[in-house]
């Protein structure tokens, strides 16, 4: 058992109606946060009340952007707290912490952490169907120093933020266009890792994408450009012939859990699921052959993400008439499920935490 200190908070906050609120705006009472130095490593686990965070001016993330985070849910299934696949988030933590050259946190520890975080905050997980309570793990450098190396201090954080249901107007499709243009990652590069740099570059094909009329933008490899990654919050899938395909993981895209899952539990109704390099010209062709029957995302924020129009080269392609897909319904249905405790977790992603 990890030794992680507590401070209580003076006062605590007036919960707000999660249903009025967007995301990210609202905070817990509490954070957990644990420092590492070089003669120390990770120690002083600690949960304290809620606060802004001092940072040198020349504070290393600042300028070079040595940082990383996740992204999990808790909810409620009945009298249990519970949270969605913590483990393999936190271990997807250290595969990014690798990549940024950043000392692998404690899973132990940070797992421990977490737990006693969630248990302490419990209450504000919030009670209606589709509403979680979003959790934000993340580390930075901490060296305040300008010079271009690798830090030698570092910060780890978890933050927790009640969510209203994802779709406040119902599970309804997306347009997305994809992107021939500019170029967020390449293999070899950042574009596995859970880290800042890839979604700042993102911003900007994102913005044009919303001034033309579309919700997100799909990527294709930097290299040819010619080949699907994901789009800019979440994996990307499409269901061709009765199978589901799913670009493979080289370097330059997100292992995402949630696709993770997806994966598993088509693979366990007996539903073929691949992970294969798939090109844009593959797509557009089973689209005019009629064989491509559905495409979806998948993610922590959406779960499941239907697209109803894909938009290549100036031309919109309608997805089974605009319409969520028959396959894409029954995974959010049954993902959702699986959170909120209406469906029986065979797989072992749910973990409980603690009882109201």
């Amino acid at each position: 058992m990890a030794d992680i200190k507590f401070e209580k908070a003076a006062a605590l906050k007036e919960k707000p109606d999660v249903s009025k609120i967007g995301f990210g705006t609202h905070f817990t009472d509490y954070m957990f946060e644990m420092d590492y130095n070089e003669k120390d490593g990770w120690h002083d686990a600690r949960i304290i009340p809620y606060q802004d965070i001092s940072v040198s001016p020349a504070n290393t993330t600042l300028h070079y952007g040595q940082a990383i985070f996740e992204g999990m849910k808790a909810y409620r299934q009945g009298n249990k707290a519970v949270i969605f696949r913590p483990m393999d988030h936190l271990n997807r933590l250290n595969n990014s912490a690798r990549i940024l050259d950043i000392p692998e946190v404690p899973i132990d520890v940070a797992h421990e952490g977490l737990k006693k975080l969630i248990s302490i905050e419990k209450e504000w997980i919030p009670k209606e169907k589709g509403q979680s309570l979003y959790i934000r793990p993340f580390i930075f450098a901490d060296d305040p120093y300008l010079g271009v190396s690798v830090s030698h201090q570092y910060r780890f954080l978890i933050i927790l933020s009640p969510v209203a249901a994802y779709y406040a107007h119902g599970f309804a499709p997306v347009k997305i266009m994809v992107e021939d243009t500019y170029v967020r990652a390449v293999r070899g590069g950042l574009g596995e890792a859970k880290t800042p740099a890839n979604y700042a570059a993102s911003l900007h094909a994102g913005l044009v994408a919303h001034q033309k009329g579309y919700d997100q933008t799909l990527w294709l490899d930097g290299v040819e450009r010619k080949y699907i990654e994901e789009v800019g919050s979440m994996n990307i899938l499409f269901k061709i012939k009765g199978e589901v395909v799913t670009p493979e993981l080289d370097g330059s895209i997100l292992n995402g859990i949630t696709r993770r899952t997806v994966l598993a539990v088509a693979k366990d109704w007996g539903v073929p699921a691949v992970e294969r390099r798939i090109s844009v010209d593959e797509v557009i062709s089973a689209y005019e052959d009629g064989t491509l029957e559905e495409v979806f995302g998948s993610g922590t924020a959406a779960v499941i993400s239907p697209v109803g129009v894909l938009a290549y080269k100036g031309k919109e392609y309608v997805i089974n008439d605009g319409k969520v897909g028959p396959f894409a319904q029954k995974m959010y249905d049954f993902i959702e499920g699986l959170h909120t405790g209406e469906v029986k977790d065979t797989f072992g992603f749910v973990e409980v935490v603690d009882e109201f």
